[in-house]
Order: C-alpha cells, then structure tokens, then sequence
C-alpha cells in the first residue's frame, strides 16, 4: 500500500537547489523567516557526497530548518522522513528530525511528539542519515504518532548542541513507508511466514503453534496445501483456511474461535471428517458446551461410531450438546442389517442370558434379539461372553424354551453411541435424521443417565429412530420431536418400524408427533410421563386392524399418560419381560394412570380397543389403574364395541380381584360400551318386585363382574304392589346373573320406583 500512488499525495519537498525561499528557519508557518535571506547558509553546486546541497553555520541553540509546504497527514498513513548530514569543520552538532504538527485549523497539535531521536555527530566529513517515522497510529517503530487530530505537517530538522559547526545538509525525504506496516495492520498473519510447508508430509505443527501465537487476536491465514499436524493441536485465534490439514486419527484439534461445522469442515475440507474431528474434541473442550452443525446438511456414507471417533475415552458426564443441522444417509452398504442366527440355551434362573452359542464373537453388540418363542420387543444384547459362549440381553425373556434358535439383527444408525460404557447429560437438539429408508437414526449408549433428544426430525427410519440396546435411556428425556415413518404406505399389520424404545426408569416424552410406525414407543422401566404427543398410525383398509402405538412391557408400570393424542392405534400393557409370567407375588398390573387423553380411530376394525391388557401368565389382576376425563372417539363404519379389552393369547385377568380401579369421566362418541367405574346408573323398576335386576354389562369395565353396591338414592316415593309409598331400604346382591354384571336390589317386599344406584367393580 503506498498511497503517494494510490491517492496521489505529494510528499516530497522540493530540493533546496529550487530556492530556499520555502525553507523556514522557525516552525515552518507562513509569514515565518526564510533560509533564503540568511547570512550563515548558502547553497553548494556540486559536493561530492550530496552533489547540490546547503550549508549552514550554527550559530543558535537550536537551529531549525522546516519546509514551509504542508505535508498531510492521513490515517493509516505512514511517513518516514530523513536526510543526510555532515560537518565539515567546528564544533560537532547534534541532528534530530523535527516537524510542526498542525491541526485543521493550523495551528500547532499540543501534546505530541513533535522531533525525533537525536544523533551526535562524531566525525567530520562522516555522512550520517537521520531519520524518524510520523502517523496517526502509536504503532512500534513509529517515532512521533500524531493521532488523528493531525492534519498535515512541516517537515524538517534540528540541530542541536554546540554552536560553531559548519554542517552540509542534503535535501530532506518524505518517504511513504505505510507498507513497512502491512503485517500489523493486516488481520492475519501467515503460517508459511513462520515456517509451514504444506506438503501433507512435514509436520507442520511447531508452524501452526508460532502463528497462532503471534497472531494475538488477529486471524491466522493457512494458503493453499495439505498440511500434515503430526499431534494434537489449539489454536486459540480464528483460522482462514485455504488449505487443509492431515492429522491422525487420535491427534485432536481445538479451533476455539470457530469451534462449530463450519470451521472443521474448512479445515479438513471435507464435512464428515470436520464433523467427527468437532465431536472428537467436543468431549475433550473445556471451552465450549456445543457443536454447532451451522444449519449444514452431512451426507454420511457409514455410521458414525460416537466412541470410537473419541478415542480416549468412554465415559463422559458433563453436558454437551450436538445441534443444529442435518445428517443424511448417503447410497452405501454400509447401512445394510447384520444378521446372525444362532441355536442357544435359556433358563428361567438367569433370565437376561443366552448361553451355548457359537461364534459369539460374531454377534455384534446392540444387536435386537429374536425367536419364535418367549422374546418380547425390543431386546438387545448389552454384552458377550465370547470365552463363555454366551450374551448378556437388555432385558429378560419370558418363559422361552430351553433351546432354540435366536436371530440377532444389528441395525445401523446414523449416529451410533453403544460404545460408551456410560454417559450422561448429552443433547441433541435441533437434529433432523434423514434415514431416506436407508437406515436408522439414533443408538444410546450402553448406561448412562439424562441423553435428551429436543426439536429434532427423525425422517424415514428404515428400522428404528431412537434405539436404547441397555441402560443409557435413564432419565431420557425426547421433548418436541418429530418421527416420520418410512412405512407411510404400509398397512398398519405389515409396518416393522418403531421411533423410540426404553429399557430404564424415569423417562420424560412430551410434545412430539409421530407419523404412521409400527409403534411409537416400546417402553419398560417404570417412573415415566408422557404428555402432549400425537401418534397416529392409520391406513386405507376399511375395518382393518391397528397396531399398539404405545406398548408398556412391565406390570409394575408407574406411569402418567396425560394430555395425548393417540390416533388409530391403542396402549398394550403386558408383562412380557417378567421369565416368570404367571403371577406368583407382587403387584400385578399396576400403576398406569392415563388422563385428560384423546384416543380417535376412523375406519378401524370395530374390536379395536384403545386400552389393551396382555397377561403372559396366568393369575394376573388389575391393581391400580386410572382411566380418567378422556375423549374415546370413533367414525367411519362400525361403533367400537369397547375401549378397553383384554388380550388372552397366552392368558385371561383374574377380573375377580381387580382393585383401584378408575374408570370415570371419560366421554364416548361412536363406542357401544360406556365404561365406567364406579358407575351411577339410573333403574326404574315398572312392577313392584322384591328384586330389583341392574345389569351393568353396558359399563362393566374389562367384563368385570359387579363387586358392590355403593348407594342407592330412590327419585320420589317408592310404591308397594297395592300402590302405597313405601319406606324402605334394600340390600345388595353383587356378582348376580351372566358374568356376575348384575347387582340385584332385594326388598322386604315388592316394591316399584326410579331409584339411583351407584356401584363397583373392583375393591
């Protein structure tokens, strides 16, 4: 930069050979004395070291020579200004550069520098150059920074010291030297300035560090090149880069100042490498809470192994947080199942184990267990016993045979966190998953503790969305989440894909919408709410069958289901991970209160039922069930017959000794049985009798049989066979009739009325 070229700026005085009539000998202001008229100065034609040239005797303390033109100052700008001296005879002067700083105004610029650092001279007939840089900017190496009051400036010298010396002076310089400058006020500096090769072979590193260290805030430039970083590397100012770096596998790299998508994919110049080498040094930054995906989308060819990118570590229990972007599945067999099938032995006695197994080596863990006998949804292998033969299961089986053969199905998952042995507090927020039917989305850990999942989109998973294989899902909170189906135009029997399983307690699943999956959640673990979601998992077929949206494998449920929408598709409650399925102690079903929820179906077989119970053993009972203040809602073709119901394939209720049970406010629109308990019906009784038959089959809840009479409230008199009123109370007779639904009303004698009559079905 030279602005004497850019901004046509004249800098330069003329020659003293042009006249000394510009050549003050005070401060340079107009109306100030002239060299031209002095009697101690002249002009020398022709000397041999400066050619035309001017001598001057000194005769005062401080003799000035100014250039009476204005010089100007600009910010930014740079001047050097200089001249040659020499002493031909006397006494040997001191030589300084020295300048009038003037503002706008002219006048002189209190408080500034206004003369340079002095030299003595030494010798006669020694040519000695004196010199002193003037800006704006109080930079290092700038000798009198004016600051930007200045306006312009007349340029000169001083000699100073003792009187008597004849000294020969060649013309004074004003140089534009603003590009001696360049690298301070550049905001970058260049690592091959400090010895970077970009080879992809030199370690480059000690380069990277000398940069980034003398940058001091500044940007650190890295040209074109592959620049191979042998081990881990911070740079703690911001980095330009032009180039890429090489690094291995376990060297970590800290970009501080752009700790996000996009710095890391600039510096590898490639996304997927960008985004594991940020998730590698998100566990190992204690500078930052997040990676930021920037809005960008990562086409991924093969799963990211969480754990394995990591490398050093896996456990981890601070909070850190993966957002905002997408990752997509990228054309690859990478994402294709492995499935192994093996023969193995199973014992009621060590449930959560398969043994005798060949090549357990083979088996991949997280991989989902199945058989054709005795093993519930969403199992896992957790661990493998190679040496033994054998493999560790989520989650126990139930009654299996002894031998047979299981298959075990590894899904591949977009991101993929098994390998952690245990990690707590990380997020994903603002995520979406495009599975495009390729493969899955999420995989937990193995243990852990809080994972939450927020605002994130998973969009046609081929197999599942979020998978728990052990105990990472403690605490797992999936708020605002969106699951799309890749199985939107399956028929709901057909459909295989499941958006979210748990294995542990205390999950939180709230505000999320889920699109047309086989199921929407597998949960088991107990001490869950759920609330606000939306599932719905409908098809064209007229009266065709649902499946469970919501399937809860433990009778000890302890779970809120409030505020939901659960759409063409009903709640399964079993007990299908207990190995001992007939009840032989405990609680039975227990625990599940759903409130304040709407369940709708349209076009659904009329046996649908949205409350589904299903016992593996024998023996089971309710205790402790709340169905309150929810909408049962069907249209199109066939009432429902009822909105509860229970599943016999392996087993029936023992209805007979059902307690806390709840069953009341709901509202019912296209259901044939209302259900209800306790219930309060209306009886009118035509012809006096000594029995009164209120059948309650109509409000019976799971077909249960009336257990008791509450209340009886008779609407105006009660009238005997003769017609006179009558004053009297009955006693009841619960368990009467088909299926023990009819509670009988006796008398001490016939009697007719309207009465209202409260009962129960359970105790």
């Amino acid at each position: 930069m030279n602005q004497v070229i850019t901004d046509g700026l004249v800098l330069m005085p003329p020659p003293f050979s042009d006249g000394l009539g510009v050549w003050s000998r005070q401060d340079g202001t107009p109306g100030s004395d002239t060299w031209a008229s002095a009697a101690n100065a002249g002009l020398v034609a022709a000397d041999a070291d400066f050619g035309s040239c001017l001598e001057i005797l000194k005769t005062e303390g401080t003799t000035r020579l100014r250039y009476m033109g204005q010089t100007p100052i600009v910010p930014g700008l740079y001047l050097r200004v200089s001249a040659r001296v020499k002493v031909l005879s006397g006494n040997l002067p001191t030589v300084r550069i020295a300048a009038f700083a003037a503002n706008a105004a002219g006048q002189n610029l209190g408080g500034v520098v206004q003369t340079g650092p002095a030299t003595t001279l030494t010798a006669y007939g020694e040519v000695v150059t004196v010199s002193a840089i003037i800006g704006t900017g109080a930079r290092g190496g700038v000798t009198m920074p004016w600051g930007t009051g200045a306006a312009y400036g007349h340029m000169g010298l001083d000699l100073t010291g003792p009187n008597g010396g004849q000294v020969r002076i060649e013309s004074i310089a004003v140089e534009d030297v603003t590009s001696a400058f360049l690298r301070k006020l550049m905001d970058w500096v260049d690592v091959k300035d400090f010895g970077a090769v970009g080879d992809g072979v030199t370690d480059d590193r000690a380069a990277f560090v000398a940069a980034d260290q003398a940058a001091a805030g500044r940007e650190v430039m890295v040209p074109a090149g592959n620049y191979f970083i042998g081990s881990s590397l911070t740079m703690l100012n911001p980095v330009r880069f032009e180039g890429r770096l090489v690094m291995p596998e376990d060297a970590r790299l800290a970009l501080n100042a752009t700790f996000d998508l996009k710095g890391y994919s600039e510096a590898f110049g490639d996304e997927v490498t960008g985004l594991k080498k940020g998730i590698q040094q998100l566990f190992n930054q204690s500078d930052h809470e997040g990676f930021d995906l920037c809005g960008r989308r990562v086409i991924l060819d093969a799963p990211i192994d969480v754990q394995a990118v990591v490398g050093n570590r896996n456990t981890y229990a601070n909070r850190r947080v993966l957002r905002n972007g997408q990752l997509a599945a990228g054309s690859s067999t990478a994402w294709n199942d492995e499935v192994h099938t093996r023969t193995g032995t199973w014992s009621a006695s060590d449930p959560r184990r398969i043994t005798g197994l060949s090549n357990v080596a083979s088996i991949p863990l997280g991989a989902l267990v199945t058989a054709g006998q005795g093993v519930g949804r969403e199992i896992y292998v957790t661990s493998k016993d190679v040496a033994g033969g054998r493999v560790t299961l989520s989650g126990a089986l139930h009654g299996a045979p002894v031998t047979q053969a299981y298959t075990f199905t590894r899904f591949q998952y977009l991101l993929d966190f098994i390998g952690w042995q245990n990690l707590q507090r990380f997020v994903i927020s603002d995520i979406e998953f495009l599975c495009a039917g390729t493969c899955s989305g999420l995989n937990l850990p193995l243990d852990g503790l809080v994972f939450q999942i927020q605002d994130c989109f998973f969009t046609g998973p081929k197999d599942r969305a979020i998978t728990s294989a052990g105990e990472g899902c403690q605490g797992m909170q999936i708020d605002r989440c969106q699951f799309l189906s890749n199985e939107q135009g399956t028929d709901a029997p057909l459909r295989t894909s499941i958006a979210f399983n748990s294995n542990c307690s205390d999950i939180k699943v709230r505000d999320n919408r889920a699109v047309k999956f086989r199921h929407f959640g597998v949960i088991a673990g107990t001490g869950n709410i759920l609330s606000g979601n939306h599932f719905f998992q409908g098809d064209g077929v007229t009266d065709g069958p649902r499946t469970a949206g919501l399937v809860i494998c433990d009778s000890n449920a302890k779970t809120t289901f409030e505020g939901n929408y659960v759409d063409n598709c009903y709640i399964e409650w079993g007990n299908e991970r207990d190995p001992e399925p007939d009840f032989n102690g405990g609680l039975s079903f227990h625990g599940l209160s759903l409130d304040g929820n709407i369940f709708f179906a349209t076009g659904s077989a009329p046996w649908m039922n949205f409350i589904l119970i299903k016992p593996y053993g024998s023996g089971h009972f309710i205790n402790g069930l709340t169905v309150t203040d929810n909408l049962f809602k069907k249209t199109s073709g066939p009432q429902l017959l009822a909105v509860e119901g229970v599943d016999t394939t392996f087993a029936t209720l023992n209805l007979g000794r059902t307690s806390d049970l709840l069953f009341t406010g709901n509202t019912y629109h296209g259901i044939v049985k209302r259900t209800e308990n306790p219930v309060t019906v209306r009886h009118v009784e035509g012809t006096a009798s000594s029995t009164w038959n209120v059948d309650l089959s109509d409000v019976a809840p799971f077909g249960s049989a009336v257990r008791g009479g509450v209340s009886f409230l008779a609407e105006g008199p009660l009238k005997s066979s003769s017609n006179f009123t009558v004053y009297l109370t009955p006693y009841a007779e619960p368990g009467q009739g088909a299926g023990g639904r009819t509670l009988q009303m006796k008398w001490q004698q016939p009697v007719r009325g309207t009465a209202q009559i409260t009962a129960r079905f359970d105790v």
